[in-house]
C-alpha cells in the first residue's frame, strides 16, 4: 500500500483542512466558552459545512452521509482531527454510534435515533464505564436490567457518559443475563431517551480541570420498552467490540491532527524568538524537540495507516483481524500526542501555559487519551499475549505479511 494522500481524497480533505483552519480554530475561544454565543457559533459552522459539502463525510450515503470509503475518511479524518470541535461542526461526532445502529437498530429505532443523529439534530451518547469499578474489565460491570412486564428495568450508575447533558438518548451497557452466565454473554445495549424517568445526571466530571460533557448519570428504576433493546440479547460485548475497533482508528487519526497543529505552534515559535544572542530554531536542545516530534509523528501515522489498511482488506470493517495493530496504535499514538505538545508547551516557555495559545487545552485531552477507550496498560498486555500467542502455535510474527 501507499502512505500517500490519494489524489481522490486530497481535494476534500484540502477542503477540509481549509474549513478546519480558517473557519473552526478561530472559533474556538467562543466555542469553549458555551452558552448560547457557542451554541449559535457551532450551529453557524454546521450550516457552512453542509452548504459546502463537508457534512458527516464518513457516514454511508444510505444514511444521509458523505459516504467516504473507510480508508478515503481516515486521512480526512487526520486534518479534522485539528480541533476538538472538529467533529461538531463537521456532523461527524456522531459516527460510531450511527455504524452502531445501522447495524443493529430496528426500522423503529432507526426512524426515532439513526436518521436525526446523522442529520446533526440530535447528540447521542454511550454508557459503559462505571464509578468503582475498573473499567479495564468490564466484565465487572454491575448495572443491571431486568425484563417486567415487557419493560427493561435498568439500575446502577455509569460515568463518563460523555455528551449525556445534551444528548437525546444513551446506549447503556448492563447486565441481562443470569449470573452463571459466561460473563461475554451476559450484557446487553439498551437505548434509553435521556428524559426517561429516573435517569438522572448527578454531574459534569471534570477532566483535569476541563468541563467536557463527561457526566454521572443515575439508573434508577429506568422503565424503557423491551423493544428498546439493541441488537440480540446478549450481544452487548460484540456491539462494543465492533463500535471501539475502527473508533480507535479515528481517534488515533484525530490525535495526528493534533500533534501536526502543535508540531507547526512548536517551529513557528522557534523562528519567532531570540535568546542568548540568536533564534530559537538554531539552538541545538531545540532542534532535539523538532527531531524527536517528527519521528514520533511520522511512526505513529505509518502504523495508524497501516492499522486503518488492514481494517479495511478485512471487508468488515470492524477490526476483528486487526486487534494487533489497533491496541498497538492506541498506545502509541496517545503517547506521541502528549510528547509532541509538551515539547510545544516547553518551546512557548511562560506562554504555553497560558490560555493565549490552545496548547493548555490540547495538553489535557491528551493525557486523558492514555486513559479513555482503555489504559494504555491493557492494550500493551493483550497486544503482546495476542503476539506471543502465534509463538507458543509454532509460528513466528512476520510483520511483513500482516
Amino acid at each position: 500500500m501507499s502512505f500517500e494522500v490519494p489524489a481522490s481524497v486530497r481535494p476534500v480533505r484540502d477542503a477540509v483542512h481549509a474549513f478546519m483552519t480558517e473557519r473552526v480554530e478561530p472559533a474556538e475561544p467562543v466555542l469553549r466558552k458555551g452558552g448560547e454565543e457557542a451554541a449559535e457559533t457551532l450551529a453557524g459552522l454546521q450550516r457552512e459545512a453542509k452548504r459546502e459539502g463537508l457534512w458527516a463525510l464518513g457516514h454511508p450515503k444510505e444514511l444521509g452521509g458523505g459516504g467516504l470509503p473507510f480508508l478515503d475518511y481516515v486521512y480526512v479524518n487526520e486534518v479534522q482531527g485539528r480541533s476538538e470541535f472538529g467533529q461538531l461542526a463537521l456532523g461527524t461526532y456522531s459516527l460510531q454510534d450511527s455504524l452502531m445502529l445501522h447495524l443493529y437498530a430496528s426500522e423503529a429505532q432507526r426512524e426515532r435515533f439513526l436518521e436525526p443523529l446523522v442529520a446533526g439534530e440530535i447528540f447521542p451518547s454511550f454508557a459503559m464505564t462505571e464509578p468503582g469499578v475498573s473499567s479495564s474489565d468490564p466484565t465487572q460491570l454491575t448495572t443491571t436490567a431486568t425484563l417486567e412486564g415487557g419493560e427493561w428495568v435498568i439500575r446502577g450508575r455509569k460515568w463518563f457518559t460523555t455528551a449525556a447533558n445534551v444528548a437525546a438518548y444513551t446506549t447503556v451497557m448492563c447486565r441481562t443475563e443470569p449470573e452463571d452466565t459466561s460473563p461475554y454473554l451476559s450484557f446487553s445495549m439498551i437505548l434509553v431517551p435521556t428524559d426517561t424517568p429516573g435517569y438522572t445526571i448527578v454531574r459534569d466530571t471534570p477532566v483535569l480541570g476541563l468541563d467536557g460533557g463527561h457526566c454521572e448519570v443515575v439508573y434508577d428504576d429506568v422503565r424503557v420498552p423491551e423493544s428498546n433493546l439493541l441488537g440480540p440479547r446478549g450481544h452487548g460485548f460484540v456491539i462494543a467490540q465492533e463500535r471501539l475497533g475502527p473508533g480507535r482508528i479515528f481517534h488515533c487519526m484525530r490525535f495526528l491532527g493534533q500533534a501536526q497543529r502543535a508540531f507547526d505552534l512548536m517551529c513557528e515559535r522557534l523562528h519567532q524568538r531570540t535568546a542568548f544572542g540568536g533564534p530559537l530554531h538554531e539552538k541545538q536542545l531545540l532542534q532535539q524537540h523538532v527531531f524527536d516530534s517528527y519521528t514520533e509523528i511520522q511512526a505513529s501515522r505509518l502504523l495508524t495507516l497501516h492499522a486503518a489498511h488492514k481494517i479495511d482488506s478485512t471487508g468488515d470493517g470492524l477490526g476483528a483481524e486487526a486487534r494487533v495493530e489497533i491496541g498497538a496504535i492506541k498506545v502509541v499514538a496517545a503517547r506521541m500526542l502528549h510528547n509532541v505538545i509538551d515539547r510545544a508547551i516547553q518551546v512557548h516557555g511562560a506562554e504555553g501555559l497560558t490560555e493565549d495559545t490552545p496548547l493548555g487545552h490540547m495538553y489535557r485531552h491528551a493525557r486523558a487519551g492514555r486513559i479513555f477507550d482503555g489504559p494504555d496498560e491493557v492494550h500493551i498486555t493483550t497486544t503482546a499475549r495476542r503476539i506471543l500467542r502465534e509463538y507458543r502455535k509454532g509460528r513466528n510474527w512476520e510483520f511483513g505479511l500482516r
